[in-house]
């Protein structure tokens, strides 16, 4: 079977869509992936969509909270709005048989009802609940069940809502020409009825049984292949404990968070930091670094997280997802998407500590990095995560879904290629 892949075209998406990808080559599928340039040495399709995001990166970055909600979402909708339009002729032209489509990209499966082919949704970031029995993922809101919690819920998907039936005036009209007819209430209209998945572990979502019967909690897409090589000096590491932080590769546009997290650092002369800054800033605007920081812009992630103690995060999944397969604890500073909802996610299970932008100080800072080190608590708890994330497997079970839901017989598929 050939399945085209749509998905943001940055770091947090590609890594753990690009994993999957490989994962269904390895059971013997095609695999493409559509608006790409880069899909890390797997088959891709470019289209001017993709700079619709890509262009507006340095404005992105530099946002916070609902601005950047809504700006994004701008864009967003302007995507989709194109791909819907391009994407029948692409799917056709590359005899696709089915999509898998990132639920970011929002109604881009419009296109496979146009054609009448299945398509898989699948959450890199959190995934949404509109039910309101939990809190939609872009609150930082705690899980509670009483009544006045699951009104607040309700009340804040009411509020999404709205800005995506504010945005989507464009894709409502080809929608309409295409004789689709959609309730614009209620996002999970066109949910995949084959199946819905998220890479976030049962284990680490809040406890509630209310999910549509397609929607499937599997773990985190790791593989720790695809990854561009990364220069790193690895002879700096002074073997005392390593706090390892970034602010991913989206909202990272602010130096004085950076600043902020050095500042922490530097009263610590018993740590040692390495600070990934992405690609917005030059290390040097950061003022000089204290001996005990390294700071570059692009660190090879899954390896320091192995040396590390503890993770200063945006609370973006990816990140916090590749923490706690290592069983690091974390400190959470979320600045906007879905990160407040995994930040709430890290308080719930007690994984780590949460703050926000407009509590961090370095003297803040210090305080949460001393209470994460010394409460061994935090770590314990980022352990059984770690071994419940081992357990979930989570690109076989994502493969396994997907096939079963498609019907899929493993009798009826190609032996793997080997590399010779």
């Amino acid at each position: 079977m050939k399945f085209g892949f749509v998905c943001p075209q940055v770091p947090g998406h590609l890594n753990p869509l690009t994993a999957l990808a490989r994962h269904l080559q390895m059971r013997g599928h095609d695999v493409v992936f559509l608006y790409s340039s880069d899909a890390a040495r797997l088959s891709f399709i470019p289209g001017e969509e993709e700079r619709i995001i890509s262009d507006n990166r340095a404005e992105m970055s530099k946002k916070q909270g609902d601005e950047a909600l809504k700006f994004s979402m701008g864009l967003i909708m302007s995507q989709s709005e194109a791909m819907i339009k391009s994407l029948p002729g692409i799917v056709r032209s590359n005899q696709i048989d089915a999509l898998i489509v990132d639920c970011v990209n929002f109604y881009v499966e419009f296109a496979a009802l146009q054609l009448g082919i299945p398509y898989i949704h699948v959450s890199a970031a959190a995934h949404f609940d509109y039910s309101g029995r939990t809190p939609l993922t872009f609150y930082g809101w705690p899980h509670e069940t009483n009544a006045a919690a699951l009104a607040r819920n309700r009340d804040g998907a009411a509020k999404f809502i709205q800005l995506l039936n504010e945005t989507n005036g464009g894709i409502k009209a080809q929608a309409d020409a295409a004789g689709l007819k959609i309730d614009w209430d209620n996002p999970h209209a066109t949910l995949s009825p084959w199946a819905s998945i998220s890479q976030v572990p049962k284990a680490f979502d809040f406890e509630t049984s209310h999910w549509p019967a397609q929607f499937h909690h599997t773990g985190p897409f790791h593989d720790g292949k695809g990854r561009e090589p990364l220069d790193f000096p690895w002879d700096r590491l002074t073997g005392e404990p390593l706090i390892y932080a970034s602010m991913g590769t989206i909202l990272n546009g602010r130096a004085d968070v950076f600043r902020t997290i050095i500042a922490a650092l530097a009263t610590h002369k018993d740590l040692q930091l390495v600070l990934s800054i992405g690609d917005q800033l030059d290390p040097r605007q950061l003022g000089p670094a204290p001996k005990n920081a390294i700071v570059i812009n692009r660190a090879p992630q899954l390896d320091v997280l192995k040396r590390a103690s503890v993770c200063i995060t945006h609370s973006g999944l990816n990140t916090v997802l590749e923490s706690l397969a290592q069983g690091v604890p974390q400190v959470a500073i979320p600045v906007a998407y879905d990160q407040p909802g995994v930040a709430a996610r890290i308080a719930y299970h007690r994984t780590g500590v949460v703050t926000s932008l407009d509590k961090f100080t370095a003297d803040h800072l210090s305080t949460l990095l001393d209470e994460v080190l010394n409460n061994s608590g935090y770590r314990n708890n980022a352990q059984r995560l770690r071994r419940a994330i081992a357990e979930a497997n989570g690109l076989s079970a994502a493969v396994d879904i997907i096939e079963h839901a498609l019907g899929i017989s493993r009798n009826s598929l190609p032996a793997p290629a080997r590399n010779h």
